[in-house]
Protein backbone atom coordinates (compact mmCIF):
# COMPACT_ATOMS: atom_id res chain seq x y z
CA UNK A 1 0.00 0.00 0.00
CA UNK A 2 2.75 2.68 0.54
CA UNK A 3 4.01 2.65 -2.85
CA UNK A 4 0.67 4.25 -4.08
CA UNK A 5 1.70 6.66 -1.91
CA UNK A 6 5.45 7.63 -2.89
CA UNK A 7 4.29 9.98 -6.02
CA UNK A 8 3.40 12.42 -3.49
CA UNK A 9 4.76 11.65 -0.36
CA UNK A 10 8.05 10.36 -1.30
CA UNK A 11 9.29 7.03 -1.19
CA UNK A 12 9.52 5.16 2.72
CA UNK A 13 7.46 8.84 2.94
CA UNK A 14 10.42 10.85 2.13
CA UNK A 15 8.63 13.85 0.26
CA UNK A 16 10.27 15.45 -1.94
CA UNK A 17 7.86 18.36 -2.81
CA UNK A 18 7.41 21.35 -1.07
CA UNK A 19 3.91 21.07 -0.05
CA UNK A 20 3.48 17.70 0.79
CA UNK A 21 4.68 16.48 4.24
CA UNK A 22 6.73 14.08 4.54
CA UNK A 23 5.08 11.19 6.75
CA UNK A 24 7.98 8.38 7.17
CA UNK A 25 8.59 7.53 11.06
CA UNK A 26 5.01 9.19 11.91
CA UNK A 27 3.17 7.57 14.80
CA UNK A 28 1.21 5.07 13.80
CA UNK A 29 -1.83 6.32 15.48
CA UNK A 30 -1.65 9.80 13.87
CA UNK A 31 -1.53 8.36 10.74
CA UNK A 32 -4.42 6.35 11.12
CA UNK A 33 -6.37 9.64 12.74
CA UNK A 34 -5.31 12.10 9.80
CA UNK A 35 -6.49 9.38 7.27
CA UNK A 36 -9.77 8.54 9.20
CA UNK A 37 -9.84 12.43 9.08
CA UNK A 38 -9.25 12.73 5.46
CA UNK A 39 -11.81 9.76 4.51
CA UNK A 40 -14.53 11.24 6.56
CA UNK A 41 -14.05 14.78 5.21
CA UNK A 42 -13.59 15.98 8.68
CA UNK A 43 -9.35 16.93 7.85
CA UNK A 44 -9.63 19.80 4.70
CA UNK A 45 -7.28 18.94 1.92
CA UNK A 46 -7.62 19.24 -1.87
CA UNK A 47 -6.58 16.02 -2.59
CA UNK A 48 -5.90 13.52 0.36
CA UNK A 49 -9.82 13.53 1.50
CA UNK A 50 -10.93 12.02 -2.08
CA UNK A 51 -7.36 9.22 -1.96
CA UNK A 52 -8.50 8.44 1.82
CA UNK A 53 -12.22 7.45 0.44
CA UNK A 54 -10.39 4.73 -1.75
CA UNK A 55 -9.05 2.77 1.72
CA UNK A 56 -10.84 0.49 4.06
CA UNK A 57 -10.10 0.87 7.82
CA UNK A 58 -7.66 -2.56 7.61
CA UNK A 59 -6.11 -0.69 4.56
CA UNK A 60 -5.46 2.27 6.49
CA UNK A 61 -4.21 0.52 9.85
CA UNK A 62 -1.56 -1.18 7.06
CA UNK A 63 -0.29 1.95 5.40
CA UNK A 64 -0.37 3.46 8.55
CA UNK A 65 2.18 1.39 9.86
CA UNK A 66 4.14 0.65 7.06
CA UNK A 67 4.97 4.28 7.51
CA UNK A 68 5.50 4.52 11.21
CA UNK A 69 8.48 1.45 10.65
CA UNK A 70 10.09 4.33 8.23
CA UNK A 71 12.78 6.50 8.92
CA UNK A 72 11.60 9.83 9.23
CA UNK A 73 13.98 12.38 6.52
CA UNK A 74 13.59 15.80 7.03
CA UNK A 75 13.71 17.98 3.91
CA UNK A 76 16.98 19.55 3.09
CA UNK A 77 16.20 23.77 3.17
CA UNK A 78 17.87 27.04 3.46
CA UNK A 79 17.07 28.89 6.45
CA UNK A 80 18.05 31.87 8.11
CA UNK A 81 19.72 31.01 11.18
CA UNK A 82 18.83 34.14 12.99
CA UNK A 83 14.88 33.98 11.96
CA UNK A 84 14.73 30.39 12.82
CA UNK A 85 16.48 31.19 16.49
CA UNK A 86 13.45 33.42 17.24
CA UNK A 87 10.83 31.01 16.07
CA UNK A 88 12.61 28.17 18.34
CA UNK A 89 11.56 30.57 21.26
CA UNK A 90 8.39 31.27 20.33
CA UNK A 91 8.00 26.85 19.73
CA UNK A 92 9.47 26.65 23.44
CA UNK A 93 7.45 29.06 24.66
CA UNK A 94 3.18 27.74 22.80
CA UNK A 95 4.30 24.34 21.25
CA UNK A 96 6.55 22.62 23.02
CA UNK A 97 4.28 20.87 25.83
CA UNK A 98 1.96 19.04 22.91
CA UNK A 99 5.54 19.00 20.36
CA UNK A 100 8.36 18.25 21.81
CA UNK A 101 12.12 18.16 20.35
CA UNK A 102 11.18 21.03 18.10
CA UNK A 103 7.80 18.76 16.76
CA UNK A 104 10.28 14.90 15.65
CA UNK A 105 8.69 12.90 18.46
CA UNK A 106 6.32 9.96 17.00
CA UNK A 107 4.96 9.54 20.16
CA UNK A 108 3.73 12.70 20.80
CA UNK A 109 1.09 11.64 18.06
CA UNK A 110 0.57 15.64 16.84
CA UNK A 111 2.51 14.79 13.64
CA UNK A 112 6.15 15.92 12.59
CA UNK A 113 6.76 20.05 12.32
CA UNK A 114 10.90 20.56 12.56
CA UNK A 115 12.26 19.45 9.56
CA UNK A 116 8.54 19.69 7.13
CA UNK A 117 8.80 21.64 4.24
CA UNK A 118 7.82 25.29 4.71
CA UNK A 119 5.13 25.59 2.26
CA UNK A 120 3.30 22.77 4.23
CA UNK A 121 3.72 24.21 7.47
CA UNK A 122 2.62 27.69 6.28
CA UNK A 123 -0.34 26.12 4.59
CA UNK A 124 -1.16 23.76 7.60
CA UNK A 125 -0.95 26.97 9.80
CA UNK A 126 -3.24 28.94 7.90
CA UNK A 127 -6.07 25.90 7.78
CA UNK A 128 -5.70 26.05 11.45
CA UNK A 129 -5.47 29.75 11.40
CA UNK A 130 -8.91 29.93 8.79
CA UNK A 131 -10.62 27.60 10.82
CA UNK A 132 -10.66 25.00 8.19
CA UNK A 133 -8.63 22.29 10.18
CA UNK A 134 -9.76 21.44 13.89
CA UNK A 135 -7.44 22.25 16.74
CA UNK A 136 -7.61 21.40 19.90
CA UNK A 137 -8.67 24.04 22.61
CA UNK A 138 -5.34 24.44 24.06
CA UNK A 139 -3.68 24.85 20.67
CA UNK A 140 -6.38 27.62 19.68
CA UNK A 141 -4.68 30.03 22.37
CA UNK A 142 -0.91 29.42 22.00
CA UNK A 143 -1.92 29.70 17.73
CA UNK A 144 -3.36 33.20 17.98
CA UNK A 145 -0.24 34.88 19.68
CA UNK A 146 1.77 33.39 16.74
CA UNK A 147 -0.73 33.97 13.94
CA UNK A 148 -1.93 37.17 14.59
CA UNK A 149 1.50 38.59 13.86
CA UNK A 150 3.59 37.58 10.41
CA UNK A 151 6.90 38.32 12.31
CA UNK A 152 6.30 35.52 14.61
CA UNK A 153 4.76 33.09 12.06
CA UNK A 154 7.55 33.43 9.60
CA UNK A 155 10.29 33.00 12.34
CA UNK A 156 8.39 29.74 13.85
CA UNK A 157 8.29 28.65 10.00
CA UNK A 158 11.67 29.36 9.62
CA UNK A 159 12.63 27.55 13.11
CA UNK A 160 10.58 24.12 11.49
CA UNK A 161 11.99 24.30 8.30
CA UNK A 162 15.59 24.47 9.87
CA UNK A 163 17.19 20.92 10.50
Amino acid sequence: LGFTCAGCHGTNGASTGPATPSIGGMSEIYMIDAMTDYKNGDRPSTIMTRIAKGYSDEEIVAMSKFFADQPYVRANQVFDAAMAAKGKDLHEDNCSKCHDEGGTLADDDAGFLKGQWSNYIAYSFEDFHSGDRDMPKKMKKKMKKVSDNSAKMSALIEYYKSN
